[in-house]
């Protein structure tokens, strides 16, 4: 098996000395050090006290300049940290208490599979805020978290069935000027290139 290749970006110096010697000894992981001029590694590992203005500054400028998944180290998190953390490209979180490394090299595996690791009860409240977002915050507006709204999954679930434009103005009672700008409004938003790309995406979302 080919070793990861990691980097460690932490505040403090003694932060970075502990994780180094936790991965250093393993051979699953390479150990590399890096900045923006050279070569990305698969993963770079963040350590921090709390997830503050400077950490997400610092996760933002990763998400935005490298390839890198991101695992994210700290003291703690809570459900609102961590919604603003997989905002800034997150892909796994371990608390310090839990960092040994054993685990560390397990999530660091998880992450550059392509996968995804938090602890288990960050996920139970993580999936509750999730719940109280799309309830509270984004229903009201006709958003969604798939980035459609429900008068844009009817368009497309009709527009799937092979209903012209006509006769989907007429079954949801709009214009046939608001459905085109309804599908009009998707495919750009969303960068998809036509009707058949707009139901597929639909499609692959589970909305249809």
């Amino acid at each position: 098996m080919t070793p990861t290749t990691v980097a460690i970006q932490a505040g403090d110096p003694l932060s970075h000395a502990g994780v180094t010697s936790q991965l250093r000894p393993r051979s699953e992981i390479t150990l590399m050090e890096w900045d923006a001029a050279g070569v990305p590694p698969e993963v770079v590992v963040v350590v921090v006290d709390t997830v503050d203005e400077e950490a997400l500054r610092t996760l933002r400028r990763i998400q935005r300049t490298t390839t890198c998944r991101t695992v994210l180290i700290t003291t703690a998190i809570d459900e609102q940290q961590l919604v603003s953390a997989a905002e800034c490209g997150v892909a796994g979180v371990v608390r310090r208490s839990e960092s040994t490394p054993e685990h560390l090299v397990h999530v660091i595996g998880t992450v550059a599979r392509g996968e995804g690791h938090l602890p288990a009860d960050l996920l139970g409240r993580l999936l509750e805020e999730v719940g109280r977002l799309q309830g509270q915050v984004l229903g009201p507006r006709g958003l969604h978290f798939t980035g459609l709204a429900p008068r844009e999954v009817d368009v497309l679930r009709l527009v799937a069935d092979g209903h012209d434009t006509a006769e989907i103005a007429t079954r949801l009672g709009y214009s046939e000027r608001t459905i085109k700008n309804i599908l009009h409004s998707v495919m750009t938003r969303l960068q998809l290139r036509n009707r058949s790309h707009a139901v597929a995406y639909a499609m692959r979302q589970g909305l249809i």
